[in-house]
């Protein structure tokens, strides 16, 4: 999911997405690394800012 998350952020532009978000250029870099410790806050930031809702059903 993270990956799928870095493609997108990266094509809709880094530097837009920082100014949406609140977040330096550069915490975004490091947030969205392969490898990097996920938080929730700062992912949720990103998914919102690029316009991705995500919900969650029972079955």
């Amino acid at each position: 999911m993270l990956a799928a998350i870095r493609s997108v952020a990266r094509a809709c532009g880094m530097a837009k997405l920082a100014v949406d978000t609140g977040l330096g250029r550069e915490s975004l870099y490091k947030a969205l690394d392969p490898g990097a410790k996920l938080h929730y806050d700062t992912i949720l930031k990103v998914i919102r800012a690029l316009g991705v809702r995500l919900e969650a059903h029972a079955e």
